[in-house]
């Protein structure tokens, strides 16, 4: 388990899968990190640090050690080219000013993850928010700042969601907790659309919706909300995230990453079949 300390730039998905790819190319060619230093002229820390992806892939460094761990020929210019493209900051950066490091590294794995799932017990997941939604849960959450800030966030959220109209768009699977949809976040009528917009959502062929109901009972995900990620790189392993109040935890360890998918599943069969959701919000609006 890895918690999320405060970094210049959180790393792009594709800068991590290239760090584990030279890890993988050096420990092919049995280089050791003293013998790649002394290739490129630096510390070993430094190579450590270009495969964990805490620092960016200097392109002479990278080109000079795919030739030290014996790559040759095109294979060096198209990882050349990855490596240019994992430099680019990603589109998020232009909202560095109201994105905290922490969570910049969340939408790094959003925008990369071919499937996220989730359990919320307080609201909608911020993929299918609409903005008048947003804006009351933004408000809540930061009460104290301006309307331009809060405007910035609300934009944020919302070039978020264009994740979901891509042709390679991730399945969206979430499992909400009654609670979501009795609170009335913003007021009867922000909520009425809401659950509406909801109903849209669901005529997406990779969103899924499930309604964990108060009559369910108790259940394995009491312990509060979180979000899983899993990627189309076989060198990135599925990420868990869980928030807290001034921070995040990024797990990766496969044990615990394994723990919360069962709960997931669990939870899967213990609240309402998918093909019931649309029916229940539809009912849920009418109560608006």
């Amino acid at each position: 388990m890895s918690e999320a300390r405060p970094t210049s730039a959180a790393p792009t998905v594709l800068r991590r899968v290239l760090g584990k790819r030279l890890r993988h190319l050096r420990e092919r060619a049995k280089v050791s990190f003293e013998e790649a230093a002394q290739a490129i002229e630096v510390t070993p820390l430094t190579v450590r640090r270009m495969e964990k992806a805490e620092v960016g892939l200097k392109i002479p460094y990278v080109k000079e050690l795919l030739r030290s761990y014996g790559v040759r020929g095109p294979e060096i210019e198209d990882f050349l080219a990855l490596a240019r493209e994992a430099n680019r900051p990603g589109w998020w950066h232009q909202f560095r000013d109201v994105l905290p490091d922490w969570f910049s590294a969340y939408v790094s794995l959003e925008s990369e993850a071919t499937v996220i799932r989730a359990y919320e017990p307080h609201y909608v997941p911020g993929l299918l928010q609409t903005e008048d939604y947003a804006r009351a849960v933004l408000r809540i959450g930061f009460p104290n700042v301006t309307e331009a800030e809060l405007e910035r966030r609300i934009a944020l959220r919302v070039k978020r969601q264009s994740l979901l109209a891509k042709p390679d768009a991730p399945i969206i699977w979430a499992i909400l907790d009654e609670t979501v949809l009795r609170r009335p976040i913003g007021g009867r009528e922000v909520m009425r659309r809401q659950i509406d917009h909801m109903i849209d959502s669901l005529e997406m062929p990779k969103v899924r919706l499930q309604i964990m109901r108060f009559a369910a009972g108790g259940h394995p995900g009491a312990f509060g909300p979180f979000h899983y990620f899993r990627f189309g790189f076989s060198e990135l392993p599925d990420v868990v995230y869980t928030e807290s109040l001034t921070g995040a935890v990024y797990i990766d360890q496969p044990a615990e990453v394994v723990a919360y998918l069962e709960v997931l599943d669990r939870m899967a069969v213990q609240a309402e079949p998918i093909g019931d959701t649309s029916t229940s919000l539809a009912e849920l609006s009418k109560e608006l």
